[in-house]
């Protein structure tokens, strides 16, 4: 017990130097070993959780540890003042990590390796590669550890400034793995979606793809000198990935909001004729039922006219010239179909009707 008392004593300490300048001083292996000692507390944390005696001690350590005054040490912080705490002191170290801008490049650059791992982490790591992106979630302050600052010009991104934490990682993390192996980004993404919570992710992807350009200090970090690559590889990357796998654009076009697929799409010309040949594709399944006076579907899973008529609507607010593409397209589908002015002879027709555009 007295060395368990030890080790907390420790870990508190170092978990206050976390927020000062100290940690300009720690190496990648520091890190290391502070999100080892991390990891251990967790682990004392489930093991003890039940055992009344050694979680009461501790608790009152804890406390105690807090409750002191004068020490010319760092301030202590208040986050690990309980037992539960011990359960995401990891997730506390690694967010004071990422917040603190005295942390040195090379560590920072281990700190996100060992929070999000690539393709070919053991079997006994698994449980970090599924959590590494829920765990950011969880966090509320994860908005602060951004290295951008240019995220007002979107105010899709605006929403969710965890969302596009999440971003931030993914494409670091694809870079990363570009530079070892050919195959590498590819490998990643499709793990993660096998692995990950699917709509959780796809957000994520579509928050990536928004990100504004890199600032000069990660230009500088990614790039280094001489280097052929350059600010975006992560974002084509991405775009192969989901361009490559019929099942998954689908999925991406289909489950996302419309308001974010209009940002993505109108960033990403590329998606354009993709999202536009999906929409088409579900508005050519549904029918007239005459006497409701509605288009309906013949199937379940067909898209009700309320979300087709909605996107379509969002493409039309969009800018040039993704407005003028779908507008075209529209008005090139109902002259196919005779060109009808009457409403419930063409979808096209209605759609034109509904949006307030006539030929």
């Amino acid at each position: 017990m007295d060395s368990l008392l030890e080790q907390l004593d420790r870990f508190s300490e170092v978990l206050a130097v976390s927020r000062t300048t100290h940690v300009s001083t720690w190496d990648p292996a520091t890190v290391r070993r502070a999100l080892q000692w991390a990891g251990y507390l967790r682990h004392i944390h489930r093991r003890f959780g039940r055992h009344a005696r050694i979680r009461k001690a501790l608790e009152q350590r804890l406390q105690n540890q807090w409750k002191q005054e004068g020490d010319s040490g760092p301030a202590p912080a208040p986050d690990l003042a309980n037992f539960q705490a011990l359960g995401h002191c990891d997730q506390l170290l690694s967010l004071r990590l990422l917040a603190n801008p005295a942390l040195g490049d090379a560590s920072f650059h281990c700190l996100l390796q060992q929070l999000f791992p690539g393709p070919g982490v053991p079997d006994a790591e698994e449980e970090a590669l599924q959590g590494s992106l829920a765990r950011f979630a969880r966090c509320r302050a994860a908005a602060h550890m951004l290295r951008f600052h240019a995220y007002s010009e979107n105010p899709v991104l605006q929403k969710d400034s965890v969302m596009k934490t999440q971003a931030e990682l993914l494409l670091r993390r694809l870079h990363e793995v570009g530079e070892a192996e050919a195959e590498g980004p590819g490998r990643l993404l499709s793990r993660l979606w096998e692995r990950l919570p699917q709509d959780n992710f796809l957000k994520v992807v579509a928050a990536a793809l928004l990100l504004p350009q890199a600032s000069p200090r990660l230009q500088e970090e990614e790039l280094g000198v001489g280097s052929p690559k350059t600010p975006g590889d992560g974002r084509q990357e991405l775009l192969r990935w989901l361009l490559g796998k019929s099942d998954i654009v689908v999925a991406f076009c289909r489950n996302l909001p419309a308001e974010l697929l209009t940002s993505v799409v109108g960033r990403h010309p590329e998606l354009s004729p993709v999202y536009l040949g999906l929409l088409t594709n579900w508005g050519r399944q549904l029918h007239y039922d005459l006497p409701k006076g509605l288009w309906i579907g013949t199937e379940p899973q067909d898209v009700p006219w309320e979300e087709l008529f909605s996107r379509f609507q969002s493409l039309c607010q969009a800018p040039p010239p993704l407005k003028d593409e779908v507008l075209t397209a529209l008005k090139s589908y109902k002259a196919q179909d005779g060109d009808f002015e009457v409403p419930g002879l063409s979808i096209w027709t209605d759609l034109l009707l509904a949006l307030g555009s006539r030929v």
